[in-house]
C-alpha cells in the first residue's frame, strides 16, 4: 500500500513542517501521496447514518455540546424499533452503512448491545454495523464485568462489524486530561483497537484538532496512529477534523481553514500506512471539502442521512448524495460510493 520508493518522514521533519511548512508545498506533496495510492483520480464517498442511541454519558467532556446527565429533561436511550426505522430508511436510500454512537450510559450492559445487534443483523443483512467509540467498548466492558477481549468476540458474534475511530480528540493524555478528563487515555484507545483488528474487525482512526493543543501534540497523534498500525491496526482510513466550540464547556475558537488543509497534507504525508484518508466536509463545509481534494484526501466520508453530535455544537452542514457527486465531479474527479471497507458500490458518470 505505501507509496514505492518514498522514506519514511519522522516527528522532526513532521512538526518542523507544521511549524514552517509552505501550505501549497505541503499540499503538492501530499497530492502527489494521494495520486501515487490512488491512480485514476476516484474519490469516494459513503452513504450512511449516524445513529445516537443515547446522549446520556458520564465521561461529561469540556468539548462536547451533545451529552446530558441522567436527570436532564431531553436525555434519552432510543427504543429498538426507533433504530431499526431509522436503519430502514437508510436502506430505503440506498445506505451501505450505520455509525451507532452514543453516551457512556453506565445503564447500558452487553446485552443491550448483543440483542440490538442480532435483530439489526437480522432485519439489515447487508448493512455494515459500523458502531460504538473505543470508550464505548471499553464502558461497555467495565458495565458487564467482561474483559475488551470477550467484549469484542460477543459484540463481533452479535453482528458489530467494525469499529470507527471516535473518542481519539488528540492521542496525548495531558491533553485528554484537560479536555475529557473522565474519558480512557491514549494507550486504552489504542489497546482497543488494537485488539478489535485481532479478531478481524476494520477499523478507522481520527483527531480533534484545534482544542488548544500543542502543535508537537497534533505530530504525536499522527505518529501513534501510524505506530499502531504497524502494531497489527486494521484502521482502513484516517479522518481528522476541527474543533467545534458552538454551545460547549471548553469555549474557545475553531481552527482555521488553512490550520485544517495543514493537518490534513501533514497526514497524508505521516500516515503512509492508513490507505484512505477522509475530508471533513461535516465541519468544514462543501468548499473547503473541495479543496481538500488537492491537500491528500481521497474520500469524502458518509452522506450522514443524520448527525446530531457535531450539530449540537451549532455546526449544521449537510450535503445530499447529488451535491457530493457534484463536488467531486466539480473538482476534476471521478465520484464512487463505497462501502465500509472501501469496496466500489457504483461509479456515477459525468
Amino acid at each position: 500500500m505505501k507509496v514505492a520508493g518514498a522514506e519514511r518522514i519522522e516527528r522532526a521533519e513532521a512538526l518542523d513542517l507544521l511549524l514552517n511548512g509552505d501550505l501549497l508545498s505541503m499540499g503538492s506533496r501530499a497530492d502527489k501521496i494521494r495520486r501515487e495510492l490512488h491512480p485514476g483520480g476516484l474519490v469516494t464517498f459513503v452513504v450512511d447514518r449516524n445513529v445516537n442511541y443515547t446522549n446520556i454519558c458520564e465521561s461529561k467532556c469540556t468539548f462536547c455540546a451533545f451529552y446530558r446527565d441522567k436527570s436532564a429533561s431531553d436525555a434519552y436511550i432510543l427504543d429498538p424499533e426507533q433504530i431499526y426505522e431509522k436503519i430502514a430508511e437508510l436502506v430505503a436510500q440506498g445506505g451501505t452503512q450505520l455509525l451507532m454512537q452514543g453516551g457512556l450510559n453506565p445503564d447500558l450492559k452487553i446485552d443491550f448491545f448483543e440483542e440490538l445487534f442480532r435483530e439489526i443483523k437480522k432485519r439489515f443483512p447487508a448493512v455494515q454495523n459500523h458502531s460504538l467509540s473505543p470508550a464505548e467498548v471499553t464502558c461497555i466492558a467495565a458495565n458487564s464485568a467482561l474483559t475488551l477481549d470477550e467484549t469484542l468476540q460477543r459484540l463481533k458474534n452479535a453482528g458489530l462489524d467494525s469499529i470507527p475511530g471516535g473518542g481519539a480528540e488528540i492521542l496525548v493524555d495531558e491533553v485528554r486530561s484537560r479536555i475529557s478528563p473522565k474519558k480512557i487515555g491514549w494507550k486504552q484507545w489504542g489497546e482497543v483497537m488494537l485488539k478489535a483488528a485481532s479478531h478481524g474487525m476494520p477499523t478507522t482512526a481520527t483527531m480533534m484538532f484545534g482544542s488548544g493543543e500543542k502543535p508537537e501534540d497534533v505530530v504525536e497523534h499522527l505518529f501513534r496512529v501510524r505506530e499502531i498500525q504497524d502494531q497489527g491496526g486494521s484502521f482502513t482510513a484516517f479522518i481528522p477534523w476541527t474543533y467545534q466550540p458552538g454551545n460547549t464547556e471548553l469555549g474557545g475558537t475553531t481552527a482555521t481553514g488553512v490550520d485544517y488543509l495543514k493537518v490534513l497534507a501533514l497526514s497524508r504525508i505521516v500516515l503512509d500506512n492508513i490507505p484512505n484518508l477522509q475530508a471533513s466536509w461535516v465541519t468544514q463545509g462543501a468548499k473547503l471539502a473541495s479543496v481538500a481534494l488537492y491537500f491528500g484526501a481521497n474520500d469524502l466520508g458518509g452522506t450522514m442521512l443524520e448527525e446530531n453530535v457535531v450539530a449540537a455544537a451549532g455546526c449544521s452542514f449537510c450535503m445530499s448524495q447529488q451535491e457530493m457527486i457534484a463536488l467531486i465531479h466539480d473538482a476534476g474527479f471521478r465520484a464512487a460510493q463505497r462501502t465500509t471497507t472501501y469496496s466500489i458500490v457504483r461509479e456515477f458518470m459525468l
